[in-house]
């Protein structure tokens, strides 16, 4: 593998340890605050006057277990971002599946939504689409030998 590549590979793993140390961090905050701050704090570009609710005991379950996703997902990349550093195609693959399609959810469904501030949450997808286009793109020419063709 190319210098080129090796950086690239490295640069998405410093990306998906960010990108995963913020989703630890959100999911323990979201199992932790109560049910209004938790969908305040995920749903950031609303008035929080409006999502001052006393919701059902069902609600806060539900986003516990959303938060709970958070922490497992952010741990995954986290520590898939160690065998991205390393150039596995296993690990490149699967950190991409987990991470980038957790984010896919989140753009489609709050940041179109129009219910999120760009920081943090439109941000993290920047950061993870830049991960996974890094690694793909160093595993893909990485597969195709040197730049001369040979092998």
């Amino acid at each position: 593998m190319a210098n080129q590549q090796s950086l690239a590979l490295k640069i998405a793993a410093v990306l998906w340890v960010v990108w995963g140390l913020v989703h630890m961090f959100a999911g323990i905050m979201t199992i932790l605050n109560g049910t209004s701050a938790a969908v305040a704090a995920i749903a950031d570009g609303v008035d929080p006057a409006f999502l001052v609710l006393d919701y059902h005991p069902a609600v806060g379950a539900v986003l516990n277990q959303h938060g709970f996703n958070l922490l497992w997902i952010g741990t995954f990349t986290t520590l898939g971002a160690v065998f991205v550093w390393r150039g596995s195609a296993v690990g490149i693959f699967m950190t991409a599946i987990v991470g980038w399609v957790t984010d896919v959810g989140y753009f489609v469904f709050m940041d179109l939504g129009g219910f999120v501030k760009v920081f943090p949450g439109t941000v993290m997808t920047i950061v993870s689409t830049a991960a996974v286009v890094l690694s793909l793109w160093a595993y893909a020419t990485g597969r195709r030998g040197p730049a001369n063709g040979s092998s």
